[in-house]
């Protein structure tokens, strides 16, 4: 029988790259093969098929989106207190399967219902994931940041094929065999990971006090069994009702923060200052993703009504692009990013973390001016280039770059090993306000005449993504010129 490594085994390996990650990286990237690819298809399944109005759609969208992350607070928080990443991984894991199984049985009757499993499956299966690749390094741990390099690129490899296969089954096959496909998938995420356990030691076992009776641990884990699936109906009436989804969003926000300074305070000086600068990060993600994940939502019905089908010269459907078109560039820039930052650190002229992040919003501005000037190419019809739509996703993953997989680090290098689960829940967390956002703001652009010409929607959508150009620009300026103050606060974490 293979002996079990210890702990300080596992993170003293050689090389750049732990055995156990690749193994994480592949269950990872199943599950956001699942994930993205349904995202790519929900607004234009509840425009085509469900036949809701878009600004209804986009602010449906918005509310599930915001769910899914707001669930992986919830799911990391239980992961630290009772479950352990382990268990919690597989539950959610579980619970995806079924929703997807449920919307493909009947896509026009089950949708809520599939979607609300599918929620709290990813909840608790997306943070603990995440934590455990932090685990498998020291702190301080150079080699992290290419670790977490890696997973990213799993995670878009996952996309990839999820954006562009949901889509192709969604539109020439059925859309129930688009989730029929997500199930199947994640079923083979959960077999990977089942086979991931034999080599991950002790790492994301129960975090529970050995002194607690073993019947007392197993009580409180099935109490987070049941009181999750007893959550589900509801979350279909907040999904459902938009109304109560602003009222969700703006209690989870304040209630966690004061969870957070709870926590802070029990530790000394040196800790609060690096939480605080994780806290600045958490705060202006929320902006980012407000204005990135656009992509699901607004740019979704954008590619579904004002871009043609020309691409290089090759015929293809607009929202395939829409929806792989990031993630293809993600899988070939990311190492050539890596790469540029080691080239700068070498030289001593690597932008800090804080900078990082200020000069992803500077992309993220020029991508949106890229998108308002798409109008200037569109022909009588209301139609524009799908091409100069492209090229604005290729400037808008470099602000990707220097920002996510960034950030998923930083919060494994700034927070005490207790809350790693804590902290990776308030960074998808910051999402879930992200994706909230992001469904406002698409509503917002929607023209509020309900006939509208292509052309209406074509300006009424393009002058959105100016404004927001803009909002990031300011944002971009602000972070850079904040960055000596969070450098100082990150205590000498890179």
């Amino acid at each position: 029988m293979e002996q079990v490594q210890s702990l300080e085994e596992i993170q003293n390996f050689k090389g750049t790259y732990p055995k156990q990650l690749l193994l994480l990286c592949l269950t990872e990237m199943w599950e956001r093969f699942c994930f993205y690819g349904m995202r790519g298809i929900l607004t234009i399944f509840m425009v085509e098929k469900l036949m809701i109005g878009e600004k209804t759609a986009n602010l449906q969208y918005g509310a599930i989106q915001a769910f899914i992350y707001a669930f992986a607070f919830i799911g990391g928080l239980f992961a630290d207190k009772i479950l352990g990443f382990r268990k919690s991984l597989f539950f959610g894991g579980i619970l995806m399967i079924v929703g997807n199984f449920i919307i493909a049985f009947s896509p026009d009757t089950l949708f809520y219902i599939g979607i609300c499993f599918t929620i709290v499956g990813t909840g608790f299966f997306k943070p603990n994931i995440s934590s455990m690749v932090g685990t498998l390094y020291k702190q301080g741990d150079v080699r992290q940041d290419a670790g977490f390099g890696l997973f990213y690129t799993a995670i878009n490899i996952g996309a990839l094929l999820g954006g562009v296969l949901m889509v192709y089954l969604a539109h020439n096959v059925s859309w129930a065999s688009a989730f029929f496909a997500a199930g199947i998938v994640m079923i083979i995420g959960l077999v990977t990971f089942i086979f991931t356990q034999r080599t991950m030691g002790t790492i994301g076992v129960s975090p529970q006090h050995a002194d607690v009776p073993q019947k007392k641990q197993t009580m409180y884990e099935i109490l987070v069994y049941l009181g999750s699936i007893l959550s589900i109906p509801l979350i279909l009436l907040l999904v459902s009702n938009t109304q109560y989804t602003d009222y969700f969003m703006y209690i989870i926000g304040p209630v966690t923060l004061i969870y957070f300074f709870y926590e802070w305070a029990k530790y000394p000086i040196v800790e609060k200052k690096k939480l605080l600068a994780a806290l600045t990060f958490i705060l202006f993600s929320i902006v980012f993703w407000a204005f990135f994940e656009q992509s699901g939502g607004s740019l979704s019905i954008f590619a579904l009504h004002n871009l043609n089908n020309n691409l290089l010269g090759m015929t293809i459907d607009p929202n395939m692009v829409n929806n792989s078109s990031n993630t293809i560039f993600v899988v070939v820039f990311s190492f050539l990013a890596g790469l540029i930052w080691i080239w700068m650190a070498k030289r001593k002229i690597e932008p800090n973390t804080i900078v990082k992040f200020g000069l992803g919003f500077l992309f993220l501005a020029a991508s949106f001016y890229i998108l308002f000037f798409t109008r200037t190419f569109a022909d009588a019809s209301g139609k524009t280039s799908l091409n100069v739509f492209t090229f604005a996703y290729l400037v808008m993953t470099f602000g990707e770059l220097c920002l996510s997989p960034i950030g998923l680090s930083a919060m494994t290098k700034l927070s005490p090993k207790p809350l790693w689960g804590v902290m990776m829940g308030m960074w998808f967390l910051a999402s879930a306000y992200g994706q909230y956002v992001a469904g406002l703001l698409g509503a917002g652009m929607v023209s509020p005449n309900e006939n509208a010409t292509l052309i209406e929607k074509l300006i009424s959508y393009t002058e959105g993504y100016k404004q927001l150009g803009i909002y990031a620009l300011i944002c971009g300026i602000v972070l850079i010129a904040i960055s000596p103050f969070i450098k100082k606060l990150m205590q000498g974490v890179k």
